[in-house]
């Protein structure tokens, strides 16, 4: 049984002020509840302490693959000093987004498993954060024929889905192309030569 740490009483006062802060100053008209954690999916995520989010404004939480509302769950954990083995005790959500999103990454990873067994060829992810990583991971651990695996640094840790009997391809591989660089200077005009 999972211990929890975490409970209400212990992180509403420091949740309530950072949050009423940040929410007043940003003017945000959005509301929270904390309140103890829910395990609709305990195999995926299983957090002691779940706030949730509800009110006129709670779209802009969610834009971007809610991006805001990830990065008041961060800073949030900063502010508690949770150390990043810990990330997983404390969840944001607002919607249902956070069920939305594990059903999402768990049939994105059967279908890429599905790719990787048909062509023989690894399946690489975009980059995302460690839970989101993590959510990848377990999907697949019942699939035989294809293992994952974190591939990357930083904000740009990706999952990549091998054949279970390839070896792993070096990290550079995954590494994103280094952007062009334009000459410096005015624009050129007229034809270009070739030569």
């Amino acid at each position: 049984m999972n211990q929890k740490k975490y409970t209400v009483a212990s992180v509403l006062p420091q949740v309530g002020t950072f949050l009423d802060t940040v929410l007043n100053g940003a003017r945000l008209n959005v509301k929270y509840v904390i309140v103890e954690g829910e395990t609709r999916h305990p195999d995926f995520e299983n957090p002691d302490v779940v706030v949730k989010f509800s009110g006129p404004d709670v779209d802009l939480l969610l834009e971007n693959k809610a991006e805001l509302l990830l990065a008041l769950e961060q800073l949030t954990m900063d502010v508690l000093h949770m150390p990043q083995e810990e990330h997983s005790r404390l969840c944001f959500d607002a919607n249902d987004y956070r069920m939305l999103r594990i059903e999402e990454l768990r049939m994105s990873a059967v279908a890429a498993a599905d790719k990787v067994k048909r062509t023989g060829a690894p399946f690489r992810f975009n980059p995302m954060n460690s839970r989101e990583r993590r959510i990848i991971h377990l999907a697949l651990r019942n699939e035989p024929a294809v293992r994952s695996e974190s591939a990357g640094v930083g904000p740009g840790r990706m999952v990549v889905i091998y054949p279970a009997d390839m070896a792993s391809l070096p990290e550079m591989a995954w590494a994103a192309p280094a952007p062009r660089s334009r000459p410096s200077g005015p624009p050129r005009r007229g034809p270009r030569r070739r030569g």
